[in-house]
This record gives C-alpha cells, sequence and structure tokens, in this order.
C-alpha cells in the first residue's frame, strides 16, 4: 500500500514555531511530527510515503537522507505554487506514479488508528473514496459529515450552528482513494478535497465514511500541539510514548518539572519550574523563572513568569518579566 502525506501548508496557526521549522518537522515527544505519523503507516501495512510538499521541503530531505523513515520509503513531490489539498494530492499521486487504491493523510494529524482497518472497510464497501471520522464534543468549529445507515455519505455541513449539526462525526484527514477520484481532479490546479472533489463523488454515491473512537488530535494550534506533547507523558497512546527529559537536555537537580517536555540542548537552571510546557530543543530557563502551559523555543529570563504562551525561536522574555497569553515574536508582525 502506498500513502500520500499533505505537508506543503505554511503552518500559520503554529507561528512563531513555524517561523523557523516546518509545521509536520516539530518534534512530538522529541520525534517530528511526520516521522510520528509515518510511522503508524508503517504498522498498517503502508510501505512507501510521497510527501506532497510546498513550503520549505529543504528540512524533509535533510531529516530523511537516506528515503527512508520509520522503515518506509520516502518520495518527495515539490509543488511549484500551492494547489490546495486536492491538487496537492493529484501532483503527488502522479509524481509517484500511483495507480492503484492508497492511502491520504493531512501531515498534521496524529492518530492512534489502524489506517489497515479503513482499507478494509473501503473494500467491502466497494468505495471509490473513504473518509476516517471522529467524534468530537463540539462540531459547530468542524465540516460535519452525515452518513446513511450503510456508511455512505449524504451530504457534508461546512461548520453547522451550535446545536444544528446532523452529527458530532468530522473528517479525521485520512483518506483511502481509488484513481477514479484523481481524474476528477484537475491537474495543476488548485482544488480542495473537501469542498469540491468529496461532495462529486459523494453525488455519485462512491463517497464512504468509517467512525472510530481512536486517539485523534489536530496539531495544527498551539494548545493542541501542546496537548499532543503531554499526551505521551499520560500513557493513552496505543504505541507512542517518550521520556520527560531528553538524555541530551541539561536539567539543575533544583529545577521543578511537572508534565513538562524538555527537547535536546535546552537547559532549565536552577530552582526553575516547568509544568506542562514543551521546551523546544535549545530552550532556555534560566534561574527562578517559571514556565507554565507554554511550549518555548527561545530563552526566559532569570526569575521571569510565563504562562500560557508561545516563544518563537528568536524570542526572548526578559529577567523578571511576566507573559500570560502571548505569542512572541508576534506573528502579525513577522
Amino acid at each position: 500500500m502506498r500513502a500520500v502525506v499533505l505537508v506543503g501548508g505554511f503552518g500559520t496557526r503554529l507561528r512563531p514555531l513555524t517561523s523557523s521549522i516546518p509545521k509536520p518537522m516539530l518534534p512530538v515527544g522529541h520525534v517530528p511530527i511526520i516521522e510520528r505519523l509515518v510511522a503508524n503507516l508503517g504498522r498498517s501495512g503502508v510501505t512507501e510515503v510521497t510527501l506532497a510538499l510546498g513550503f520549505k521541503p529543504e528540512p524533509f530531505v535533510q531529516a530523511f537522507p537516506d528515503g527512508e523513515c520509520s522503515g518506509v520509503a520516502m518520495r518527495y513531490a515539490v509543488e511549484p505554487e500551492p494547489l490546495d489539498t486536492a491538487g496537492a494530492i493529484r501532483f503527488a499521486a502522479d509524481a509517484a506514479g500511483i495507480v492503484d487504491t492508497f492511502v491520504v493523510v493531512n501531515g498534521d494529524v496524529l492518530t492512534d488508528l489502524d489506517v489497515a482497518q479503513l482499507v478494509r472497510f473501503h473494500r467491502e464497501k466497494s468505495a471509490e473514496a473513504s473518509i476516517h471520522l471522529i467524534g468530537v464534543p463540539d462540531p459547530s468549529a468542524f465540516g460535519v459529515v452525515a452518513l446513511d445507515a450503510s456508511g455512505r455519505v449524504e451530504r457534508f455541513v461546512e461548520k453547522p450552528a451550535p446545536g444544528t449539526a446532523p452529527s458530532n462525526l468530522i473528517n479525521a484527514g485520512t483518506y483511502v482513494l481509488e484513481p477514479s477520484v484523481l481524474a476528477r481532479i484537475p491537474a495543476g490546479q488548485k482544488v480542495s478535497i473537501e469542498r469540491a472533489t468529496f461532495p462529486a463523488v459523494a453525488a455519485d454515491g462512491g463517497l464512504y465514511a468509517m467512525a472510530t473512537d481512536d486517539y485523534w488530535v489536530d496539531t495544527g494550534r498551539p494548545e493542541l500541539y501542546l496537548q499532543a506533547n503531554l499526551d505521551l507523558l499520560s500513557g493513552i497512546r496505543r504505541h507512542d510514548h517518550c521520556v520527560p527529559v531528553h538524555p541530551q537536555a541539561v536539567v539543575h537537580p533544583s529545577a521543578v518539572l511537572h508534565l513538562a517536555i524538555v527537547g535536546p540542548g535546552a537547559r532549565v537552571e536552577a530552582g526553575a519550574s516547568v509544568t506542562r510546557s514543551v521546551l523546544l530543543p535549545g530552550a532556555v530557563v534560566e534561574a527562578g523563572a517559571t514556565v507554565a502551559d507554554s511550549v518555548v523555543m527561545g530563552r526566559v529570563g532569570a526569575g521571569a513568569m510565563v504562562h500560557d504562551s508561545v516563544l518563537g525561536a528568536d524570542a526572548s522574555v526578559a529577567p523578571g518579566e511576566q507573559l500570560s497569553g502571548e505569542r512572541r515574536p508576534d506573528p502579525n508582525q513577522t
């Protein structure tokens, strides 16, 4: 089985973290998002992945110079211009020479889904396309899917008003597609699979969807990226876990860590406190500083307090400064 992984986005919602690194290369539990995603595909029988690249392709090629990731062969398809989701799938599939049933995954999704189960469902239904669905408490911020009793998709409702949704099932970003879907996508054009291609397949009766209650998170927002990291410490993941402090990190014996991940090259000095936070590679928390509910790439000065904030690679918090609910540098000014 072959797969296309969509990793060409700009990662706008995660700035300033993505100002210096593409979103799928950000680490979750010391391992890049893309590597955890591909490992899960490999467990499900995927043997080759093509990355649909656009923004900053070089870090991906540099990270996997041997053309292999987690035992899965890796190809690259670099879009000449942004083609949206369907356009990117068509471009990558053409570049890889895909002519059989294949899998597509959004590159910012982490899930414990057994993709082989979705493939079996797809074949049992003789579907043209199949979508993985996840139930959420409040679907009003998502595209909601309405199904008939057989699992056939009847319609999509984009961001329904609270209380009006036909279900609480949302598109979870993993698909199984027949090559005929590619013929529906004009080559080299900007096309959305969610807004254009899937509704067309549904209108012809060939779109099915399978809901599961597997672990699933869209890592595209800072609070969810933070949660994806901390979930590796809670034991709720089926396969993935991590040590809280990377062996190449430096943590002073008097520092206090609670539900914290400290990446390689990061440093936590004497008397500092880090709670429910992620210190990415190279981050520094100086003596006596407090960090809570935050993601830090940069430097937190001595005695400073940082809460519910995101610090990019070039960001710093002055000694004694108090920072709450901010992103630094301001992503709207970069």
